[in-house]
């Protein structure tokens, strides 16, 4: 046997030395009382960058109101390009990523705070007054890499 056959050897043999004999599994005898469970929210900075670079598009108009006044009603469609804003994360922005951030966001109540609140100052622009929602209903959805939160808002003008 030459020099390096036995090197080989002596090396497996050494190995083989310091491996650990595995113990089989105990079994459990008792359970128990809580379990624990993994959650995925997103963060709060990824929030506000949503918002903070997403576009804007909002339509609407003034309706008269019974007994007197005016009513706004109008839709504003938010758009988040994951594309767009993926060197702000560590994660790829691709069409998975907007598909799981759309499921995110659709039960996130801040996501809901957030559109009505920019649904409202859009509404407020376009009717020249402050218009204070009084229903409103939230939607999300993905399409490719950008998630689009779409809010249908009615409210009341007041001067």
């Amino acid at each position: 046997m030459d020099k390096i056959g036995r090197m080989k050897t002596s090396l497996r043999r050494e190995t083989e030395a310091r491996a650990i004999p595995r113990k089989p599994m105990a079994k459990a005898t008792r359970v128990t009382l809580f379990e624990r469970e993994v959650r995925e929210r997103l963060s709060d900075p990824a929030v506000e960058l949503f918002f903070r670079g997403a576009r804007v598009l909002s339509e609407g108009q003034l309706a008269p109101a019974i007994p007197a006044g005016k009513k706004y009603y109008g839709t504003t469609m938010i758009t988040v390009d994951l594309a767009a804003l993926g060197d702000a994360f560590r994660e790829r922005c691709d069409a998975q990523a907007a598909r799981k951030v759309a499921q995110l966001m659709a039960g996130d109540a801040r996501i809901g705070k957030h559109a009505r609140r920019i649904a409202e100052e859009e509404a407020s622009r376009r009717a020249g007054g402050a218009v204070k929602a009084s229903a409103s209903d939230v939607r999300v959805r993905a399409q490719g890499s950008s998630v689009f939160v779409d809010v249908d808002l009615e409210g009341a003008l007041s001067r």
